[in-house]
């Protein structure tokens, strides 16, 4: 089982980066259980995790420098929008943010760029569009040690080799 440090930055799939801010315990009739309290820096929101559920639920620490390459790297191929009807291509986005690998969430964005090249997005499509930008970049900059101005610039570049560009937030 993966532990975590209080004061260690987390990655909870969906939601983005949080802090592990305090470990307490609980009672459940007989049952004890530990729980990590996170706090979510996209909505402030705190979260308690059961240590049980961490790896059901897909906690992860930060991306480390080699998959950070992989995904500018992907970010900057030039690729082209498969056609499916929306709504399998918005469960196929939704399991890849809910899994929340850091590759997963670039597919996301970059898929949802592509598409919007061609025809607006829906409602849905533009949310979760803002959500996986706002995703890369907290994850970026806290992987990378960089202010987030200096991440949006390093996807801006991978992205415009692709002839695409990172929307401003929402």
């Amino acid at each position: 089982m993966t532990l975590f440090q209080i004061g260690e930055k987390v990655v909870y799939p969906n939601h983005g980066v949080g802090t592990v801010e305090n470990v307490s315990s609980r009672l459940f009739g007989a049952q004890k259980e530990r729980f990590y309290l996170l706090r979510l820096t996209y909505t402030s929101m705190t979260v308690m995790v059961p240590f049980s559920h961490v790896e059901e639920i897909g906690i992860r620490r930060v991306t480390r420098n080699g998959e950070v390459v992989r995904v500018l790297t992907f970010l900057a191929e030039e690729t082209h929008a498969h056609k499916c009807d929306w709504k399998d291509r918005f469960k196929e986005n939704s399991d890849k943010m809910r899994h929340g690998s850091l590759l997963e969430i670039a597919e996301v964005l970059k898929s949802l760029l592509l598409l919007q090249t061609e025809k607006p997005l829906s409602f849905r499509e533009k949310k979760m569009l803002e959500r996986a930008r706002h995703m890369l970049i907290t994850e970026l900059s806290i992987s990378r040690g960089l202010p987030e101005f200096a991440v949006v610039e390093l996807l801006q570049k991978a992205l415009a080799k692709a002839a695409l560009a990172l929307p401003s937030p929402l």
